[in-house]
């Protein structure tokens, strides 16, 4: 066979410029396939190269971040000793956002006593700068056959510093979590505070322990901060100025049960627990019980209205005392003459209150008072509630005294929201730190009261700060109403007249009232002012006046004209508004 070029052998075609047989290989062509595999098994051995450079990469991080934090949990844990986890407690806001309790990060010496040479040296360098710290303590715990002791929690930057500068083998830190409060005692027994673990120990942080370490979401409460710092300024000045041994306030929103400020004094900062002094952390708002003395008349006249039993043309005669199982019920300052029942009320007196719960009855009357959550402690979310002291048996005579704040103690809470109800339209809410939605509000209370007799309740509030014991609660503009509250406390040997428990509960704006404002004092002394009287309507009266006029602008309530016709009207100021020289207001028409 002839070639095209002459030469016998396999015919030739071109290919890429490159002459060979027909079905003939060259060498490439035959090294193709291990080239192919050369590579795949290239690619692949990259990629396992640098799964297990990150996989070793992440080891040793991981390792770095136990060794370093890690080995306090691990030692520790083998001691017994416990230490917190490396989670932050979410914050706790106020209405407005405002943070009211957040985690810092913070670095914790501890020791591995075994690893340090000079114990002796070592104690005296470390307390040298802590020198807060007991150097004999230090020392001891240094000599201590274990692994882990706790040299000092929650150092700041500079100490750890200074500390790592000593350069001392067996000291290291460990990341720790410190509760952090940045306003102070401004709302101590609410919030409550935490233990050097981070675990809630009182307050809101106890209650929601579990809830505040679990998840991220912030607690936002009811509270809000600038009503709570004008109430608690005003408080701690009247607390001074009478002598006090201690004082409380609330302001509550009457429409939905929201606690918006909670004080109790003396108080305490949650930043530094250690360093309490006894009696600090008592949250007289809401564990402590008192008699609250003539408050209680505004719920007896409710009780009373609302059974039918009284209208505003009947009255009572207040000439003569009440005597009853050997006890004698008299006014302080009595009319001595037959009261109208808005007289009753605007005058404050207790022969009235009395006659008119011996027709309410023992029975009826513990009825409302369960219906009001006076029987039972409050139900709210704080863990310090204090339980009712009521009579073991609630016969006639406990009846006349508790018509007019005797013989049954509750806390200021438990008062405000049982007058809240009374002038809401006659709804009960169990008192609240947490903000509630606005929509369907009243569904979450019970009906106590008809809204004819709260409309009438809030009529008679009106009449004691215009012309009765509460004049000195009148915040111009604001239309506020209220009552006094005067009670002797109980010593050993009965009731010391000398020692009392002095308050008013008022409301605004008594048009359409928003909110209830409780203040109480606890042991003042009157003074030159007051002509040496310490009761409520002299003493705690004028912190309410004060208090509405800062708040009321900060809650969006503008001052109106107190004497326009329509508020008057709607008021029926006109109608019953008492005159000092009147014998009687039994000609006033019912409402």
């Amino acid at each position: 066979m002839q070639n095209t070029d002459g030469r016998k052998g396999y015919p030739f075609i071109r290919s890429g410029g490159i002459n060979k047989p027909a079905g003939a290989r060259t060498i490439n062509d035959s090294f193709q396939p291990f080239h192919a595999a050369i590579e795949t098994g290239r690619n692949r051995l990259l990629i396992a190269a640098t799964i297990a450079s990150l996989t070793f990469a992440a080891i040793g991080s991981k390792l770095v971040e136990l060794s370093t934090f890690g080995n306090a949990d691990k030692v520790a844990s083998k001691n017994g000793t416990h230490v917190n986890k490396h989670q932050a407690r979410s914050n706790i806001l106020d209405r407005s956002g405002n943070v009211l309790a957040t985690d810092l990060t913070m670095a914790s010496l501890y020791a591995d006593p075994l690893n340090i040479l000079e114990p002796a040296k070592a104690a005296a360098a470390i307390t040298g700068i802590l020198p807060d710290l007991d150097s004999n303590k230090v020392l001891s715990l240094l000599k201590r056959k274990r692994r882990f002791v706790w040299i000092k929690r929650h150092l700041s930057p500079r100490q750890q510093q200074a500390v790592h500068q000593l350069g001392i083998p067996g000291l290291d830190f460990r990341r720790e979590y410190r509760r952090v409060y940045p306003h102070g005692s401004l709302m101590a027994h609410a919030l409550g505070y935490v233990d050097i673990d981070n675990q809630g120990i009182a307050g809101i942080e106890k209650s929601f322990d579990a809830r505040l370490q679990r998840d991220s979401n912030p607690v936002r409460l009811s509270l809000d901060v600038r009503v709570q710092h004008k109430l608690r300024t005003e408080l701690l000045a009247s607390m001074a100025h009478y002598q006090a041994t201690g004082a409380a306030g609330l302001v509550l929103d009457v429409t939905n049960g929201e606690i918006i400020s909670m004080v109790s004094l003396p108080d305490f900062d949650p930043n530094t627990p250690g360093k309490f002094v006894d009696g600090q952390h008592f949250n007289k708002a809401s564990l402590g019980v008192y008699e609250l003395g003539s408050a209680f008349k505004i719920l007896t006249s409710a009780i009373a209205l609302n059974e039918g039993i009284i209208t505003f043309r009947d009255g009572y005669d207040t000439s003569k005392p009440i005597r009853i199982s050997g006890f004698t019920i008299k006014d302080h300052y009595g009319k001595n003459r037959w009261l109208s029942v808005p007289e009753i009320f605007i005058y404050s007196s207790n022969i009235g209150a009395g006659r008119m719960a011996l027709d309410i009855g023992a029975k009826t009357q513990k009825l409302y008072f369960g219906k009001l959550g006076l029987l039972e402690p409050a139900d709210t979310e704080l863990p310090e509630i204090g339980l009712p002291i009521i009579p073991t048996n609630w016969s006639r005579t406990q009846a006349v005294t508790i018509g007019f704040g005797h013989g049954i103690s509750v806390s200021p809470l438990q008062l405000s929201a049982a007058v809240a109800a009374s002038v809401n339209g006659g709804v009960f809410f169990q008192p609240t730190l947490m903000k509630r939605s606005e929509k369907n509000t009243f569904d979450r209370g019970s009906r106590v009261f008809t809204e004819a007799t709260s409309s009438k309740i809030r009529r008679l509030l009106r009449l004691s700060v215009l012309d009765g014991t509460g004049k000195n609660a009148a915040a111009k503009g604001y239309l506020v109403g209220g009552k006094t509250g005067t009670a002797e406390k109980k010593t050993g040997n009965g009731y010391d007249e000398d020692m009392l428990i002095s308050s008013f509960v008022g409301v605004f704006p008594m048009t359409k009232p928003r909110y209830a404002i409780f203040a109480m004092l606890d042991e003042p002394i009157g003074t030159k002012e007051t002509f040496g009287r310490a009761t409520g309507g002299w003493v705690a009266a004028p912190i309410i006046k004060r208090v509405i006029e800062q708040i009321a602008p900060i809650l969006g309530i503008a001052p109106v004209n107190e004497n326009s016709q329509q508020i008057r009207r709607t008021l029926a100021i006109d109608e019953y508004q008492s005159k000092v020289e009147a014998r009687t207001l039994a000609s006033f028409k019912a409402h």
